[in-house]
């Protein structure tokens, strides 16, 4: 109709008449007012922080990431029964790192053991279904198994895919139903530290004491690039749905934020000693710990911890000084308020982030001996599975003669839901 053609045209050349300056301010006016509508507070200067070849961190772009709605879940979760922890024993030497099956039906798991590098267990019986021995440095291609110590494994959201990194810089991809190797990854130039896959793809994260991040396309069996930053052995690695990975990066004292896409990366600063692990707790949050005995909670748009818990183990009295117990492993339930940390403390502590994730909480302390290596929630959260082990993963500072090199799985009860009322004309 002729008055539909004069309104068409009064839209074109009020958008001609738009200036790109305009145009962004009408943007950035929409985007503030949505924040209001959803109760957000407004973006946060000095969000992300700035190193040569670096982005800046916008707020919306954290904003976008989406998944699953947070969950109070440590309101629902009573304190564990230490009579009731089931314990997996096989392994000769300490446990070094241990995934779960994401149907919670399987843990593999990995030691410094030069003979059962990697064992497959059934959670409900107990029983080790697969080994896969080890051999000797330079042998790799003839066997099936690693010839050194496996530092870190990762299992694709699908549960097809096994990947393992050990000490002689390999990374091995095995088929996860039958224990088969696949396809061995070389490029990295030190010890494989960090395995992580994207969620719902077969897209492989790996960290080094190289400094750098490696991407693989692992059903192509192929190298996509390589990211460089850190300033020391990268210690941790984690990864959810977004094409980007964390890292934690030792002694250089940063967490980084890796956007792939962009080529670029996020730095955080807050611990004062070695970063040795780290987790995405969900699309915006996630957690770290270090060897001086330090627990942060950071947010994405933050490059200072919203929440820091000193000495979380407490402290130690090593040749008569004060130390505290390091921080050699972490968990986080995903999208969820509860955390789990592990040290040589002679237990494993439950938290909960509370008022925002802007405040830590301990909940409860579960006492296992020795050195917690590897900690992982199950995906329906109902256990916590820890690898413990007389030495810590990377080295052999300390030596727990009491501990058994063993797996812990430690059942996680809900408390029963209080009763609602009922409805008009219900029995």
């Amino acid at each position: 109709s002729p008055s539909l053609g004069r309104r068409r045209r009064e839209a074109a050349e009020e958008e001609v008449e738009e200036t790109p300056q305009e145009k962004k301010l009408r943007l950035a006016k929409l985007y503030l007012e949505q924040l209001r509508q959803h109760g957000d507070p407004s973006p946060a200067r000095g969000a992300g922080c700035w190193v040569p070849g670096e982005e800046r961190y916008s707020h919306a772009w954290g904003r976008d990431w989406g998944g699953p709605a947070h969950i109070p879940l440590s309101l629902q979760v009573q304190p564990p029964d230490p009579a009731s922890i089931r314990v997996l024993r096989g392994h000769q030497l300490p446990i070094t790192c241990l995934v779960i099956s994401p149907d919670d039906r399987f843990i593999f798991s990995a030691s410094k053991d030069g003979s059962l590098i990697k064992c497959k267990w059934e959670v409900e019986s107990g029983k080790r279904l697969c080994v896969v021995p080890g051999g000797k440095k330079g042998t790799e291609e003839r066997h099936m198994g690693h010839a050194s110590h496996v530092l870190c494994m990762a299992i694709s959201s699908d549960g097809k895919y096994l990947a393992t990194g050990d000490r002689n810089k390999l990374i091995m991809i095995w088929d996860a139903a039958s224990c088969k190797r696949l396809h061995i990854f070389t490029g990295h130039h030190d010890a494989v530290s960090g395995l992580s896959f994207r969620k719902g793809t077969h897209q492989l994260y790996s960290a080094s004491h190289d400094r750098c991040v490696k991407v693989w396309n692992v059903a192509e069996n192929a190298y996509v690039e390589t990211l460089f930053g850190h300033q020391d052995v990268i210690t941790g690695l984690d990864s959810l749905s977004r094409e980007c990975c964390v890292t934690a990066g030792g002694r250089d004292g940063t967490v980084r934020l890796w956007k792939i896409p962009e080529e670029s990366q996020l730095v955080f600063y807050g611990h004062q000693g070695s970063i040795d692990c780290i987790q995405l707790i969900n699309e915006e949050h996630m957690v770290s710990g270090a060897d001086d005995g330090s627990v942060a909670l950071w947010g994405l748009t933050k490059k200072k911890p919203l929440a820091l818990a000193r000495q979380a183990h407490g402290m130690q009295d090593t040749q008569g000084l004060q130390q505290p117990y390091w921080i050699s492993a972490l968990a986080a339930l995903r999208n969820s308020d509860l955390l789990a940390t592990g040290s040589h403390s002679a237990s494993v502590k439950l938290w909960k982030c509370s008022e925002g994730f802007r405040k830590l909480e301990p909940l409860w302390d579960i006492p296992l001996v020795g050195f917690v290596n590897s900690l992982k929630f199950s995906a329906a959260g109902d256990f916590l599975v820890a690898g413990l082990g007389q030495e810590h993963r990377l080295g052999r500072w300390w030596r727990v003669k009491e501990a058994k090199n063993s797996i812990c799985i430690i059942p996680l009860k809900r408390r029963a839901a209080a009763p609602g009322p009922e409805a008009p004309g219900s029995s």
